[in-house]
């Protein structure tokens, strides 16, 4: 066995889920939680198939997006792995219900960070590892810290 780091590239604004999956039909149902839950998002998906023609399923409204998740996919070719990319839309918008598809077995991350994909080269093929998602902590939160945090909470929205 072997260990391979791939760096996933994001296009400008845009964030990305990375999870893992058992089975083709995760295509159109990511699909479908995606138009049903944010309406107005813009996003790509591409599906590495494990077994038969192998092959990276795409679906997506955005030629952009459903471009870069495929490249994504094809650095990785690891069977069985989704990249879905968005705009207009945070994965904390999508997240539950992505992870309540029966189809989806695990979530690497959720984020707009550079992303490394630490993986397991073996004859058969590659697999996911874990992820690198952005950068080590640089010191501990200070109290001008926490109420930056707690103010841009509440500006996005997310509590009151």
């Amino acid at each position: 066995m072997q260990l391979v780091t791939e760096k996933l590239l994001l296009p400008e604004g845009c964030n990305l889920i990375l999870g893992h999956s058992h089975f083709i039909k995760t295509v159109e149902d990511l699909y479908e939680i995606m138009v049903g839950t944010v309406p107005g998002a813009k996003f790509g998906l591409a599906f590495s198939e494990a077994s038969g023609e192998c092959l990276i399923r795409t679906e997506g409204n955005d030629p952009e997006l459903i471009a870069a998740a495929t490249e994504n996919a094809r650095r990785l070719a690891a069977g069985h792995t989704f990249v879905l990319l968005l705009r207009q839309a945070y994965p904390i918008n999508v997240l539950n219900a992505i992870k309540l598809c029966p189809e989806v077995c695990r979530i690497f991350c959720a984020t707009a960070n550079p992303v490394e994909v630490v993986l397991a080269q073996t004859e058969q093929g590659r697999g996911i590892l874990g992820v690198v998602d952005g950068f080590s902590p640089k010191g501990v939160e200070a109290e001008h810290g926490r109420a930056w945090r707690h103010d841009l909470l509440r500006k996005l929205g997310y509590k009151k």
